[in-house]
């Protein structure tokens, strides 16, 4: 009797374990990083062997704590986020990169025409230790700034506070992505973008754009159902595709999927958002590039070390 019991209870574990390989949630976490996934989220790719579903998480610290715990095989997460986890022996691998630069530096002083301008002013960064933040101090730094004494950073603020705040006339100056830079400017056309975030980052010699959000995967998974991936990959990329081609539609998406934007914000900022959808090895150039600049600034936000050939995921 113990026997068969044994192996029915053998037999109930091993088919409980096949039916969870039959699913993949593709996750994001609410914000303009998951408004290229809208159509997808909308709508599933059908059946490939697997069936996929699209779940958009409150926090990207929600979205680490899975994939820290094994939960999460596939979904977006900041590049430096990426990098780490894989340095601590997470099995991931980058897929795309599905957003570059897009930020803006908003102003309501008129003094401010360019970075030199910036040296003793007061500066609100949303999401400090996170790639804006970087990318924002390799400039300045490249601008002969020093961020830690010739500038006042302050990070006290979320990106929605802060737009709302430059545009109560509250603070004067901000480092925004999209869509809260639309948003801020929608509210206080006065407000100026004085210096181009991308050209003056272009200009550091750090090459033409800088990666913001990664499509990664965990390489287990990727070997194992190569075909449900690229099912995932060509799915992604005709969201991103059909988002940007009609950011109206995808607007309404959007708010209908409650990705913490209103639809008219959402169309808004659409065009402006850098949404992409490069394979890890067309991108590794700006990703090791960017991987240098947080290197030379805050090493252990990428684990201390550069990412290895295998963290760059091969079709």
């Amino acid at each position: 009797m113990k026997r068969v019991i044994s192996f029915f209870a053998l037999v109930v574990l091993n088919l409980g374990v096949l039916s969870a390989q039959e699913k993949i949630t593709v996750y994001c976490f609410k914000g303009p990083s998951g408004v290229g996934l809208i159509r997808m989220l909308d709508a599933p790719p059908k059946r490939v062997g697997i069936e996929v579903s699209v779940e958009a998480l409150g926090s990207a610290d929600l979205l680490i704590a899975r994939f820290i715990s094994g939960e999460a095989k596939i979904g977006i997460l900041p590049p430096n986020v990426a990098a780490k986890l894989a340095a601590s022996g997470k099995p991931l691998a980058v897929v795309a990169v599905v957003g570059n630069g897009m930020l803006s530096l908003l102003s309501s002083d008129p003094n401010i025409r360019s970075v030199s301008d910036l040296k003793d002013k007061e500066v609100y960064v949303a999401g400090q230790s996170s790639t804006p933040d970087y990318v924002f101090k390799k400039i300045l730094t490249s601008n002969n700034i020093d961020p830690e004494k010739q500038i006042s950073l302050r990070y006290s603020m979320a990106y929605p506070e802060m737009a709302q705040a430059l545009i109560a006339g509250k603070i004067s100056i901000a480092v925004l992505p999209e869509p809260f830079a639309s948003m801020a400017l929608k509210g206080k056309p006065t407000l100026s973008t004085p210096i181009d975030i991308q050209a003056e980052w272009a200009k550091t010699g750090s090459g033409s754009t800088y990666p913001i959000t990664v499509l990664v995967v965990d390489t287990r998974f990727a070997s194992s159902h190569q075909e449900a991936l690229r099912a995932i990959i060509d799915a992604y990329r005709a969201s991103i595709e059909w988002t940007v081609a009609h950011p109206k539609e995808a607007g309404e998406l959007v708010e209908k999927h409650d990705l913490g934007l209103k639809a008219k914000a959402a169309e808004m900022a659409i065009p402006k958002s850098a949404y992409v959808f490069v394979l890890a090895q067309e991108a590794r150039k700006d990703l090791d590039t960017l991987y240098s600049v947080l290197l030379s600034f805050a090493p252990g936000s990428i684990g201390g070390k550069m990412p290895n050939d295998t963290f760059y995921w091969k079709p």
